[in-house]
This record gives C-alpha cells, structure tokens and sequence, in this order.
C-alpha cells in the first residue's frame, strides 16, 4: 500500500518538473509496456474476452491515468487527491453488484454512502475551494478504477501479464495521440526531461504499476472484489505521510475529518459482509 500512496508524491514532482499531465501518463505506460514485453510475448486472448479487456484498457489504461495527473497538476496540493482516491472502492463495491450480481449488505451500503459524504466534507475545505476542480477530477479517476477492477474479475482467466500488456499497449497509444494534440510541443517536451525525473517516472511505471498493480489483479484471481479491493484503503496513510515528509503538507482539521471518515468507511468495508 506504501506504492500505492507513493504513486501521488512521484507524479506531483514529475508533473513540477513541467512534464505535461497526458505526457507523462503516456510515458508511465510506455515503461509498463516494455516491461512487460519478455513475459507477455504478444500472446492473444480468445474473443470472447475482447469486450471486457478493451473495457477494462481504457479505464484502467485511459481513465484512471489521465484522470490521476490531470487532478495532481490541478491542485496545489496533493494530501486532498489521495484521501479522494479511495472513493474507487466504493464505486468497485457499487459497480460490483450491478455488473457481477455480488451480494451487498445494508451495512456496506452503509458504508458505500458514508465515503461519499467524507469526501463531500473535504470539499469545504477553504484550501479546497480554489482546487475543487481537482476533486472532481479525482472522483473521476475513481470512478475508473471501480470499473477497471470489476472488470478485471470478468477476465481473471487470462494471465495478469497479458492483460497488463494489452492495457498499457491501447492505453499509451490513447494517451500519446491525446498528449499530441491537446498539449503543446510533445516531442520538445520528452527531450527536456531530466534525467532525475525519468528515475521517478520508471518508479511510477516498473515500481506501481508493474509490481503493485499487477499483484492486486493476481489476488482477484482467488477472492472477491469485496475482500480484496478495500486493502486498498490503507494507501492515504502511507500517501498523505510522504507528503508530509517531502511537501510539508499539514492537512487542515476538516480535511483529517473527511479523512477519517472515508478512510474508515472503506475499512469498515472489509469487515462486514
């Protein structure tokens, strides 16, 4: 859960460094993909799983990745962006029971409602105000994510490594295309990069994607979403102490509020059924 947090303090100085939003998350899975290229070894899926991976590429590969650094270069601070992330829990847990048919108690939907209203709480917080955009953003990368792990268990018979390759393939290519027209000077942009930041830029494609990623998408092999998924929630602690450590950011009182509620929702998410 440490990377998890980590990806969010890597992407804020990436993105500091003037490496544009889409860049980066095109370049991020670019690395992904190279990775991977040994293990993968261009194998193909039966069809009948086509319509679920190409879902699954584009909100995992797309959605989440754009949505994640176009809300950390929004807002002027990162601790709001990673206590909204979790909200993908939620959304899992919600998506979960319309697409899989899974059983969700009244506590959990308890639960689901009261991580929403945490969020909703941090909102009001003045330093929020200016960068609200941001959490609107934020709550759309976790919109994503919800469905990408869903999905996920609709093609948890093909290898982790074939699905990670694909989704990185369609998703650099997406967001290339879209860093291409939508963001100034592409290729002047790359030839800038520092050397130093292309080192964070390999943590958040190799270290959190690669290795934390896929070893949540190995796990949905053997449990449910609703058992997995909301270990997840542990990575704002880890997130918002790194921001501490490196940024110096002190959340105010209504954020630590809005904080705790949805943290705590989405663990209490794991222990009811």
């Amino acid at each position: 859960m440490a990377l998890f947090g980590s990806a969010f303090v890597v992407g804020k100085l990436v993105l500091d460094a003037n490496v544009p939003p889409l860049l980066f998350g095109a370049l991020r899975l670019l690395i992904v993909f190279i990775c991977l290229i040994p293990f993968w070894k261009f194998e193909i899926p039966p069809k009948k799983y086509f319509k679920s991976l190409i879902t699954f590429s584009l909100s995992m590969g797309v959605g989440v990745t754009m949505f994640m650094y176009l809300a950390i270069d929004e807002s002027a601070i990162v601790s709001p962006i990673i206590i909204g992330a979790p909200l993908a829990i939620p959304f899992g847990i919600i998506f979960s029971s319309m697409l899989l048919k899974e059983t969700i108690s009244r506590k959990k939907w308890f639960f689901v409602v009261s991580a929403f209203i945490g969020i909703i709480i941090v909102g009001f917080d003045p330093k929020i105000v200016d960068n609200i955009f941001a959490l609107v953003l934020t709550a759309l990368m976790a919109f994503f994510y919800g469905i990408s792990n869903v999905i996920s268990r609709q093609i948890n018979n093909i290898r982790v490594v074939t699905q990670t390759s694909i989704m990185s393939l369609i998703g650099l290519i997406i967001l290339f295309l879209l860093s291409y027209f939508f963001e100034d000077h592409m290729i002047d942009n790359i030839k800038n990069i520092r050397f130093d930041v292309w080192l964070l830029i390999f943590h958040a494609g190799l270290i959190v994607s690669v290795i934390a990623h896929m070893s949540l998408f190995y796990l949905y092999k053997f449990y449910t979403i609703g058992t997995v998924f909301p270990y997840y929630s542990l990575f704002p602690i880890f997130g918002i102490i790194q921001t501490l450590i490196i940024f110096q950011e002190i959340p105010t009182l209504i954020t630590i509020l809005g904080g705790i509620i949805v943290i705590s929702s989405v663990f209490m998410l794991q222990k009811i059924r």
